[in-house]
């Protein structure tokens, strides 16, 4: 008898990926051969806030290098424990414009939904790092609240799903909420912010995009990716599978000491983004949350690195440099 060839191996899902993602910080440290950098770890800051890191973006990071700008973005170091003035739990008046379980409005026109606190990674200067996702999301209830609150207010033509990240949930979720936004009049368009699409593209499958393109709203899809070097061929695919499902796609990004903070390293980022089908939006200053300061590009040398790049790059390739203040009607552009 003539045996059967063997099944071909299947690839792993994006949730057995998720599941499998980095979550030491000397395993990390392994895999880059650094093992040498270990004395900068904190362990009190990767307690706080753990490491979470999918293997496919750990082999974006240059191995034996303690300055990848990739590396520097996710491992928690002793810097994140001193104390910073200015630096607070709720930089950016997150609990002030609260309306609902999971609803954030800051902005005439605009609602934005914490559809949960989960992520593919922990950015070190995550904004929301120290929100109470626990009692603040939007799918806590089965969606009811947050749409509720919605349907009542006419004013709101835009929908914004963010989180931590809404491609942390299953299709199906999305799809329950977006269904039941659907039935709302006064809705014209929606926004997802997702970093997943960089860091964890086998999240961007069939049945993702057959939900996206079976919406009933133009959708712009907001990426985030920081660094040219978190872009490679799976990213690309992931993102001209969004863009063929009929989305818009930006990015916004953060200006971070040591990752971007250099004309080079800034019109890489938009070339190399613009490249892969995505068009640059914002320049983030950092929000100053507790734990970042050792992020911070001081406003000065961020309008100087602006106007550089502005000098360099062809208009659209020149996101808007901006910060978030609590009050404002709007990020306030520097």
């Amino acid at each position: 008898m003539i045996p059967a060839p063997p099944l071909p191996m299947q690839p792993p899902s994006w949730q057995q990926l998720w599941r499998g993602a980095v979550r030491d910080p000397r395993e990390l440290l392994s895999l880059l051969d650094l093992p040498g950098l270990a004395w900068r770890i904190s362990d009190e800051a990767a307690a706080r806030f753990p490491l979470r890191v999918p293997h496919g973006f750990v082999a974006r990071m240059r191995k034996g290098d303690p300055a990848d700008p990739l590396l520097r973005q996710v491992l928690p170091l002793d810097e994140e424990m001193r104390p910073a003035p200015g630096f607070d739990l709720d930089a950016v008046g997150d609990a002030a414009a609260k309306t609902g379980a999971g609803v954030i409005q800051k902005y005439r026109g605009r609602a934005l939904l914490v559809a949960t606190g989960s992520c593919a990674v922990h950015c070190r200067y995550c904004f929301r790092r120290h929100f109470p996702y626990a009692d603040e999301t939007a799918a806590r209830d089965g969606w009811h609240e947050a749409v509720e609150l919605v349907r009542a207010d006419a004013g709101i033509d835009e929908v914004i799903l963010s989180g931590g990240d809404p491609l942390s949930l299953a299709t199906p979720k999305l799809a329950e909420l977006t269904a039941a936004l659907a039935g709302i009049p006064h809705l014209k368009r929606l926004r997802i912010h997702s970093r997943l699409p960089v860091v964890l593209p086998e999240r961007v499958d069939a049945a993702l995009l057959g939900w996206l393109a079976a919406l009933p709203w133009p959708v712009a899809f907001v990426i985030h990716a920081n660094h040219a070097n978190e872009f490679d061929a799976s990213v690309d695919a992931a993102l001209a599978g969004i863009r063929g499902a009929g989305a818009q796609v930006l990015n916004q990004a953060v200006l971070l000491r040591g990752v971007n903070d250099s004309v080079d390293a800034l019109a890489d980022l938009s070339e190399r983004g613009f490249a892969a089908g995505v068009l640059p939006y914002y320049l983030h200053q950092l929000d100053r949350v507790q734990g970042t300061a050792h992020f911070e590009v001081e406003e000065d040398r961020a309008r100087a690195l602006h106007a550089a790049l502005a000098a360099r790059l062809s208009g659209y390739l020149v996101p808007k440099l901006v910060r978030e203040v609590p009050g404002d009607s709007g990020k306030r552009p520097l």
